[in-house]
């Protein structure tokens, strides 16, 4: 599909990522744009990256472009990384108001060795004992225009059942249905931990994404016109 957001069209080479340290900014997936900031002064980011490492048993700050998988979603090369820092959330941009069927979403491996192990700014989910109900959550909000539409919950990481045996921490590529913000011209993410301190959030502030798929062109149509041959009946 022409418009889902495969992050397949960044041309990298094996094993690397673009972090927009050549100053480009944002840059555009199908029929998406993706924010991204860079600092020239500090060599540090925001937004959005995208990335082919295939590393994930490296733990720590240096592998920070790294989705668990160990490739995109269905074996593919590319995709999404995002990192929540302090110039905007993280957002996928729509030219026009469209339904958006879903995407696969993951754990980045630096928030999820931290999760797993615990590091020194971070700590072990479930603690000493496996009983901390901790948790990890991506919130998904949807926007057309300026108008919120809705949000999304999808637990990247959870400790909080009375069994144990259920907690889990995202290690694959898993669907999120996103229909349910109805038609937006925009997304934005936001992350959310447990593990809180004295400067904010301890889990890394990543995640990582692939294959935003919006709803074909001829079903928002469809949708548009069902609403408004709705408002004519009533």
């Amino acid at each position: 599909m022409a418009d889902e957001a495969t992050f397949e069209e960044m041309p990298l080479a094996a094993e690397s990522f673009f972090n927009g340290s050549d100053s480009s900014g944002d840059f555009s997936s199908g029929g998406f744009q993706f924010n991204n900031n860079y600092d020239t002064f500090f060599g540090s980011w925001d937004g959005w990256a995208v990335s082919n490492i295939t590393d994930n048993t490296t733990p720590g700050w240096g592998n920070q472009y790294s989705a668990i998988p160990g490739s995109g979603a269905g074996g593919s090369s590319n995709y999404g990384v995002s990192f929540i820092g302090f110039a905007e959330p993280p957002s996928a941009t729509l030219g026009v108001s469209r339904v958006i069927d879903g995407a696969f979403f993951s754990n980045a491996t630096y928030a999820y060795l931290s999760m797993l192990n615990g590091d020194a700014y971070a700590k072990k989910f479930g603690g000493v004992t496996g009983d901390d109900e901790d948790w990890f959550l991506l919130t998904i909000t949807g926007f057309n225009g300026a108008v919120e539409t809705g949000t999304v919950d999808f637990y990247l990481g959870d400790f909080r059942f009375a069994d144990n045996g259920l907690d889990y921490i995202v290690d694959d590529w898993t669907w999120v249905d996103l229909t349910s913000l109805r038609a937006v011209t925009s997304l934005e993410f936001a992350l959310s931990s447990s593990d809180v301190g004295g400067f904010g959030m301890n889990t890394p502030a990543y995640f990582a994404m692939d294959n935003l798929v919006p709803e074909p062109a001829s079903m928002a149509l469809l949708a548009v016109g069902a609403a408004a041959l709705l408002r004519r009946r009533r």
